[in-house]
């Protein structure tokens, strides 16, 4: 009975050692391979997109007030013209007999403007003499009128037709390039009812802007003066460079989508924005310098693996590393309870660790709020490290208080198998090799990147 007992309690020794010693050299098999960023100046931007149509800053458009066929044209597309300068002629052909009509017009409204003169001074000499009646005199005073009357229309219709005779030759309202000519040599033009138009002119296509769709629940974000890039399909590997300079109030509705439209100055000095051009618009609603930190960091806690191992007292105290001190707090952070904190936590400052101390060891309480927490690598260990943050991207964050320039911020840490992929994937006939000097000696350096060693 006693041999037995014996022979349970050697397997179950057995057993524990066995699966100790499976533990220690699994473990063994296992390395901490830990990602890091190095603190840095960082620019953080948040922005509206939207798409839009470049066009000229300053356009007109020239037509005629007279109908009529265009006898001449002296441009073309992309002529660059002068204020003043002749672009077409209409035919005058009937522009002449009308003005021909309406000085005859004139002559004749002169000649009987001075029988009615005449007629009346007879008239009234004899009235007055008593020769002749009340009636005869109204009548011809009433002749008078008339005839000065007509002359005055006359004259009016003179100055009309030569007025349309002018508007026979068109001329360039400003200096500028012809973009469009709408009308051909030979065609008719009839302005019964609206001024067609013959060409359209660009003041200066070295000052372009672009007519931005901004979405309403992105308008809001939007102000005069804030910067501008954009980029056009014709040079997709360029950024173009602007300002919003008008916010229209007039909506515009297209399939229940609500958009205001931005206007955005952009200067074209090589002439490469051509109008009609569609942009990809990013409008800089916000934007911050400084120290940044990935979003990443702010969300990396160790694993309870990691922390079993680390010595927490053991880590190197921030405040005796030269340039590693830490800044002081405004006060806006709870304080350690009871006492001094830990070695390299500033003073008033505590991190969170959910209420669960991070070490298993005699640390005060750190079930209070805290400030938001990254991880810093100092001399190959890890220590927690309280900040306060400002303006994110969703992508970097600005980092107010708690780290200062070149400090390596914990991305991640991860225990990985020590054999290598490489060595696996070379024992398979089927892999290719590794790439010529794949061999060499490299350093990693703190974002995980490697570069040759010098």
């Amino acid at each position: 009975m006693k041999k037995g007992k014996i022979i349970i309690i050697s397997v179950i020794v057995i057993a524990v050692l066995g699966f100790v010693m499976l533990k220690v050299f699994k473990k063994s098999d296992k390395e901490l391979v830990v990602r890091t960023y190095v603190v840095a100046d960082y620019t953080v931007e948040n922005t509206v997109t939207a798409t839009g149509t470049i066009q000229p800053l300053e356009k007109v458009e020239v037509g005629t007030q007279v109908s009529g066929e265009i006898d001449k044209i002296f441009v073309d597309y992309n002529s660059v013209v002068k204020k003043g300068q002749l672009l077409a002629e209409l035919d005058k052909s009937n522009l002449l007999e009308n003005l021909r009509q309406a000085e005859a017009s004139v002559r004749s409204a002169e000649s009987e403007l001075e029988y009615s003169k005449t007629s009346f001074e007879r008239t009234k000499q004899l009235y007055e003499a008593k020769a002749a009646t009340q009636i005869a005199y109204d009548e011809s005073r009433n002749s008078l009128v008339k005839a000065e009357t007509s002359l005055q229309n006359a004259v009016s219709n003179l100055d009309k037709a030569k007025v349309n005779l002018g508007y026979a030759e068109i001329y360039s309202p400003i200096d500028g390039v012809v973009l469009s000519r709408e009308v051909e040599v030979g065609q008719t033009v009839a302005a019964s009812y609206s001024t067609p138009t013959l060409f359209t002119i660009a003041h200066d296509l070295t000052q372009m802007k672009v007519e931005a769709d901004v979405d309403e629940a992105d308008i809001g974000q939007v102000k005069v003066g804030q910067k501008v890039t954009f980029s056009v399909d014709a040079y997709i590997d360029d950024v173009f460079y602007g300002e919003v300079q008008q916010i229209r109030l007039q909506p515009t509705t297209t399939n229940n989508v609500v958009t205001y439209t931005v206007i955005i100055t952009a200067y074209n000095p090589e002439l490469k924005l051509l109008p009609g051009m569609t942009a990809s618009v990013t409008i800089v609603t916000e934007e911050e310098t400084g120290l940044a930190v990935p979003t990443e960091a702010l969300s990396f806690k160790p694993s309870e693996e990691f922390l079993s191992q680390q010595d927490y007292k053991d880590m190197v105290p921030m405040d005796q590393k030269p340039g590693k001190g830490m800044p002081k707090f405004d006060g806006d952070m709870p304080p350690f309870p009871g006492g001094m904190p830990p070695q390299g936590m500033p003073q008033g400052a505590r991190p969170d660790f959910n209420g669960q101390p991070p070490f298993g060891r005699d640390l005060p309480d750190f079930s209070a709020k805290a400030p938001e927490m990254v991880w810093v690598k100092v001399d190959g260990k890890m220590m927690p490290r309280p900040i306060k943050t400002g303006m994110s991207d969703g992508v970097y964050r600005i980092v107010e208080h708690g780290l200062v320039q070149g400090d390596s911020v914990v991305l991640s840490a991860n225990y990985v198998e020590k054999v290598a992929n490489s060595q696996k994937m070379g024992n398979n006939p089927f892999m290719p090799g590794p790439p010529p000097g794949a061999g060499r000696n490299t350093n990693s350096n703190n974002n995980g990147r490697t570069t040759p060693k010098k």
